[in-house]
């Protein structure tokens, strides 16, 4: 039969893995490198795989292809339910973390991290990561983390942290943040860039994914100076 699938262009493809994370079918695998669709039957052409591409390596045809077996999808997903999934970094596997509280009394340790999701590399978080429902989303140059001293205390705590380099990342970050804010329940972003001019890429890039989302979400825009101090908080 006729009908829409994906496609995938693998000398555009970085061999991440977001996509076979993505595809809740188990169409997509990761063969010598490369994300390959395995299973025509298993991919639904409904493309959850192509907001998590980073690369842009995934699109649309219409072609001949074997209809979309639902119930060999949900066989294979309870056979492979206990199984790890076929991804390629172990580094981009989504995952939350919890931290205990700290006790009151412990001011004089070491400093805890703030953390509480992994990855936080934009270009590698998945678009419908679980930890994003009803998240406080923290979208930062990566530099700011660097520069400010009580970032984590100060930005990271409380919030789902989202770090990015617009002038060293390739390609635009609006198109997945657009999908990140559109498809999940944010409850407000908090940007945070270097005073350089190039680090208004990432700014840019959030409020204008926010304009598109058609969300009205509560933003604010911090700017940390080279030295390490927050402009207007002089």
């Amino acid at each position: 039969m006729i009908r829409k699938i994906i496609k995938i262009d693998e000398e555009k493809c970085n061999g991440c893995g977001l996509c076979a994370e993505a595809c809740h079918e188990g169409a997509i695998g990761m063969v010598n490198g490369k994300a390959k669709l395995l299973r025509e039957d298993y991919c639904d052409g409904l493309g959850d795989c192509l907001p998590a591409c980073p690369a842009g390596a995934i699109s649309f045809e219409e072609r001949e292809a074997p209809a979309y077996d639902e119930a060999a999808v949900l066989a294979a997903k309870a056979a492979k339910q206990a199984a790890p999934l076929p991804c390629g970094c172990p580094g981009t596997q989504s995952k939350a973390i919890r931290r205990p509280s700290a006790p009151a009394s412990a001011h004089s340790g070491p400093a805890q991290s703030e953390l509480s999701q992994w990855p936080v590399q934009l270009k590698l978080v998945p678009v419908n990561a679980p930890y994003f429902a009803g998240a406080h989303l923290l979208i930062a140059a990566d530099c700011t983390a660097y520069a400010y001293g009580n970032f984590h205390g100060r930005f990271i705590k409380n919030r789902i942290t989202l770090i990015g380099c617009p002038k060293l990342d390739e390609g635009d970050y609006t198109d997945k943040l657009t999908a990140i804010l559109r498809e999940n329940d944010i409850q407000s972003l908090t940007i945070v860039r270097m005073e350089v001019p190039c680090c208004g890429g990432i700014e840019h890039a959030a409020k204008t994914a926010l304009q598109r989302s058609g969300k009205f979400i509560p933003w604010q825009v911090f700017t940390v100076t080279t030295d390490g101090r927050i402009l207007g908080e002089d």
